[in-house]
């Protein structure tokens, strides 16, 4: 008897631990200790939370961290399947493209989640539909259902991190493949590699 108790008891452990390592953690949540060559910028893109959410956790006005330093993590304004869904859609749209353009396509989806004009969730805009159209291609194909390489994933962690503080693209095409006159119409922000970003 004494046993069977202790291989259930072995085995209820065994299952616990395989369980919590395929659970998604609090990934901005807790604190975290300030190491050398640190910034505010940095830390806030490793956890993929805005850097002023961090400076106000951690009611700092100054840009400066120190090593050694305890900050407080604030949570994400986003969870980690929305995360996930912009790093698939980054990996997908901008796929072969320079690391600033991955990151400047992550901030296209953040600017459409803050603006009046389009959805308010990643789901949505991601998703969305307009006049028969998907709003981006990899939808419509189906590569959006690939999954995201680490680059794509870290591109969404830095534009989250630089969220609300761009120049406000909300649109971004590649002028040698684009069909519509409409998007020619828009007023370009910057061009990074092979992608155009417009208001």
């Amino acid at each position: 008897m004494k046993t069977l108790k202790k291989m259930g008891l072995a085995i209820t452990l065994i299952t616990s631990l395989s369980l919590s390592a395929l659970l998604p953690t609090a990934e901005a949540a807790g604190s975290y200790q300030v190491k050398s060559g640190d910034t505010y910028w940095k830390i806030a893109s490793k956890f993929g939370v805005r850097v002023n959410a961090l400076k106000t956790a951690n009611n700092s006005t100054s840009n400066l961290v120190y090593p050694g330093e305890q900050l407080a993590i604030p949570n994400s304004a986003y969870s980690v399947a929305e995360k996930d869904l912009m790093a698939r859609l980054v990996h997908a749209e901008a796929k072969g493209e320079p690391y600033a353009g991955k990151v400047a396509v992550a901030t296209v989806i953040l600017n459409r989640v803050a603006s009046e004009d389009f959805p308010d969730t990643v789901k949505g805009v991601v998703y969305e539909i307009a006049n028969g159209h998907y709003a981006f291609t990899p939808v419509q194909n189906g590569e959006i259902n690939n999954p995201a390489d680490a680059e794509s994933k870290r591109a969404v962690n830095e534009a989250l991190a630089y969220e609300g503080q761009g120049n406000g693209s909300l649109f971004f095409y590649n002028p040698r493949t684009a069909k519509s006159d409409w998007i020619f119409s828009r007023q370009v922000n910057v061009t990074i590699g092979n992608h155009r970003f417009a208001k």
